[in-house]
């Protein structure tokens, strides 16, 4: 075919790409959400594939999500030290409202001397002197400190709400959600209040660093965008109900570079719980280190499981050594990491496998110091039953 003629049929297939192009928007032209994307009655699309539209996706509309859920979200001014002092240190971060009667929840170390660092003893954690809450109708307004649980990094704080037009926002249930999920972050970062950053949950159950020497474990990862002062917002499905708090970014600059965490709702609704009757939050504790355990090193180790939590150390003292669990003296190196083998291996927790060494804390998380667990675990070879009464965390620490 002539040079000519091919250059016709180029036009006319990108005429046509076209064509195709303005009938699929053309049919999402009616939706009255203005997402531009043609939508059943439950959110997603029921005959057009999803299409991204300004960053944004099927059933995730960020304006919608955003103008529901920011009336909810509060800038949050923390005074440590002597109040009346012209040099008092101020901290700032977000929060969000969860009740009526003016309960609001934001991260332990927006309204404590904490930082995000790790401590050795949380009972040295001294709470903010004073703290204010900024709504977006500009009012101001001092609030109380109902507690604060340093192991999840979540303090439940009040405010008098007479006078005030507060808009609680729904939580969810981070169990529920699936890598890949839009989600939107609001908080003040760098000052800037109710601002709004979104991205996508990048990955679920990771473990990040609390208050204390324990970890946060089944926190969320995120891209959307979390800055020093979103601490405590937070961040929300495209059901608009709240997944997680806001808490932390990796970062080696200062700034955010894409990896952003958040405490999971259904862990900060167990604080919430006890904060609201108690003041404060109970954790169990076993006392031991582990490492996960995957099918190479099973093999190297000559144990007969793919997973499980190997024993690397058994706090003295504590329920784990109570209950005569063991670790190993034989260290070695193994695919670039330090191996402690001969110790046992913990496979199950009340009938519960266990794929990693995080598996553990989430095994017991439910349950009350002074209730018992069993442990499957193996050594030399053999299985066995194991049973733990669990200790009080807080104690434990005191202790140390």
């Amino acid at each position: 075919m002539s040079a000519p003629g091919l250059e016709r049929l180029r036009r006319l297939a990108i005429a046509a790409a076209v064509a195709a192009v303005a009938i699929a928007l053309g049919a999402c032209g009616d939706d009255e959400s203005g997402s531009g994307v043609a939508s059943s009655p439950g959110g997603t699309s029921a005959k057009t594939p999803t299409v991204a539209i300004n960053n944004a996706v099927a059933g995730f509309d960020a304006q919608r999500l955003y103008a529901d859920a920011v009336p909810s979200v509060v800038t949050i001014l923390s005074v440590l030290g002597d109040s009346g002092a012209v040099g008092a240190r101020a901290g700032q971060g977000s929060g969000f409202v969860i009740s009526d009667a003016g309960e609001i929840v934001t991260n332990a170390h927006v309204v404590t001397d904490a930082g995000n660092t790790s401590i050795e003893d949380p009972s040295t954690i001294e709470e903010a002197t004073q703290v204010f809450v900024e709504f977006g109708d500009r009012n101001q307004v001092p609030a109380e400190i109902l507690g604060f649980d340093p192991n999840a990094d979540v303090a439940l704080i009040k405010v008098d709400p007479d006078g005030l037009d507060l808009d609680p926002i729904e939580l969810g249930d981070s169990e529920a959600i699936e890598v890949g999920a839009p989600v939107a972050a609001i908080g003040s970062p760098f000052g800037q209040e109710r601002s709004l950053s979104t991205g996508i949950i990048s990955a679920t159950d990771r473990s990040i660093e609390s208050l204390t020497q324990f970890q946060i474990d089944g926190a969320i990862q995120t891209d959307a965008s979390i800055n020093p002062g979103n601490s405590g917002g937070p961040l929300i499905g495209a059901d608009g109900r709240v997944l997680g708090v806001n808490q932390q970014i990796n970062t080696t600059s200062g700034g955010n570079e894409g990896v952003g965490f958040a405490v999971p709702i259904n862990l900060a609704k167990r604080s919430i719980e006890q904060l609201r009757s108690d003041g404060e939050v109970a954790y169990p504790y076993i006392g031991v280190a582990t490492q996960t355990l995957y099918p190479q090193l099973a093999d190297k180790l000559e144990v007969d499981t793919d997973s499980g939590a190997l024993v690397n150390d058994v706090t003295e003292g504590s329920p784990a050594e109570e209950a005569g669990l063991e670790t190993g003296d034989d260290e070695f190196r193994f695919q670039a990491q330090r191996v402690l083998g001969g110790g046992d291996v913990i496979i199950e927790a009340d009938g519960e496998p266990l794929l990693d060494d995080g598996d553990l804390s989430r095994a017991i998380l439910d349950k009350k110091p002074g209730d018992t667990v069993t442990l499957k675990i193996i050594r030399d070879g053999d299985e066995m039953e194991v049973d733990v009464e669990l200790g009080d965390r807080t104690e434990a620490a005191e202790t140390d």
